[in-house]
């Protein structure tokens, strides 16, 4: 640490992204732990206009930037100031990530140690209200003036950075500016025991916003391996960087398998329909099999897209699959496949065919519709998939009644089930989907030796 020197940077932006907005002023001051040695600031011409949003905020407008350098002029000088030493700001990662890139863009290649100030401060001074640089300015008598002002800031984060040396007696800067140091990849404004907490096993794990509302769900095999990889890398995409930087807490629930995360995340998602999940929301159900009775007196079967106001028999995600079903059915029951039809008219009329007796008997036809849709509703299987728990005193269980998913939980290992309908008192009911459905038949297809179907299942499952 004697030798170690620092640059304590900040930056005013045309925007809140490095990949679409640019740097309109920049301070450096290098410091050794004890004082400082150098300093430079100078506005700097972003090559675009300044919205008149950050004009507000910073004071910094089109004129004043006008005849002020390019970025590509001071490169060098920044590169030269920064190189080998400590990247310190507060929320370093937004300033670093400005500069990361329009150093790379003016042709160099550079990276360093980063050091964030906010986290430091929640560290050496836990318990403090606010760890904006306004609000603990004001908590720890910082003189802050020129504020939203590159030098001004970055004057009073060099000031805050000097006590925080001097009140580390747990030596907790130099942890952090560990190159492998994990929080240092945190988002700003998420407390480090929220991550610290998070379990290395099978899960679902929340992400929430300052007002605490869940704004993303993921499923993991380990979860506190799976949540580090959001906050890995340097990718400046706007997206991302309005997502960490509403990431506020995390919260998680432990999951015996791999398959019950994945049905909570779905679950999840589909009752609380976060701002940041994607994948997911593709896989709505957006397409039906309807039956419906014409003026002739004929029933129909038809595919057709899923309405608020009309019920139909199934719910698929894709139009593919519920095509496939509708002409199984078909198959198996001999129905006309003139009286199937591939997207649901307003109203359908009689087959046209000039000969009006090769149509077939209603009444025999109606009972195969009828008989066809009986069959799907109440022949599809119901059964339990029984595997590990969370802990050697418990076994997870899944349950499939006839055809959608019921529900999951957990049986002690200690309690015997004599009958496969004893599981449903063990489960937490959940809503089904198509999407749901096709993931655990897909499972139970591989897996075959952990479904059961008769109240011999249990040993097995031992």
């Amino acid at each position: 640490m004697k030798n170690q020197e620092y640059a304590i940077v900040d930056i005013e932006t045309t925007g809140g992204n490095a990949s679409g907005s640019r740097i309109t002023e920049i301070a450096i001051i290098i410091h050794d732990g004890t004082k400082v040695l150098d300093r430079y600031e100078t506005l700097v011409n972003p090559e675009q206009d300044i919205p008149p949003s950050i004009f507000g905020l910073t004071g910094i407008n089109n004129e004043m930037v006008a005849n002020a350098p390019i970025f590509d002029d001071i490169s060098e000088k920044v590169l030269e100031m920064l190189t080998d030493r400590v990247f310190v700001a507060h929320n370093v990662n937004f300033d670093y990530s400005f500069v990361h890139h329009q150093l790379e863009q003016s042709g160099f290649k550079w990276s360093a140690r980063k050091l964030c100030t906010v986290r430091a401060a929640r560290k050496i001074k836990p318990g403090l209200g606010s760890y904006s640089l306004g609000n603990l300015c004001n908590s720890l008598n910082i003189s802050l003036e020129n504020r939203h002002r590159a030098g001004g800031d970055a004057d009073a984060t060099a000031l805050l950075f000097s006590l925080l040396l001097e009140w580390d007696n747990e030596g907790e800067i130099e942890k952090m500016i560990k190159k492998t140091a994990q929080d240092q990849r945190l988002p700003p404004n998420l407390p480090p025991d929220d991550f610290n907490n998070l379990p290395e096993k099978p899960g679902v794990y929340y992400f929430y916003n300052q007002a605490k509302k869940v704004i993303y769900v993921g499923k993991a095999i380990n979860v506190k391996k799976r949540v580090a990889s959001h906050f890995s890398g340097n990718n400046i995409n706007p997206q991302r960087q309005h997502f960490l930087r509403d990431i506020h807490a995390i919260s998680f629930e432990i999951c015996a398998t791999e398959l019950m995360a994945l049905l909570l995340e779905c679950t999840e998602i589909k009752q609380l329909w976060p701002a940041y999940n994607r994948a997911l929301k593709r896989f709505e159900a957006r397409f039906g099999i309807y039956q419906y009775e014409a003026r002739n007196g004929y029933k129909y079967l038809a595919v057709g897209k899923l309405s608020k106001f009309q019920t139909c028999i199934h719910e698929f995600n894709s139009l593919y699959n519920a095509i496939n079903l509708l002409r199984s059915l078909a198959e198996q029951f001999e129905i006309d496949q003139r009286f199937c039809k591939y997207s649901r008219p307003e109203e359908a009329e009689l087959p046209q065919n000039n000969d009006v007796k090769s149509l077939p008997d209603i009444l025999l036809h109606n009972e195969q519709v009828d008989n066809a849709i009986d069959f799907f509703l109440n022949n599809r299987p119901t059964f339990a998939i029984i595997d590990k728990g969370r802990s050697k005193e418990e076994r997870s269980c899944i349950w499939i009644e006839n055809g959608h998913f019921h529900g999951m939980g957990y049986i002690p290992r200690d309690v015997a089930i004599h009958d496969p309908e004893d599981v449903k008192s063990y489960v937490t009911l959940y809503k089904s989907n198509q999407y749901i459905e096709q993931l655990i038949f897909t499972y139970a297809e591989k897996h075959p030796g952990k479904v059961f179907f008769n109240k011999h299942f249990l040993s097995k499952a031992s």
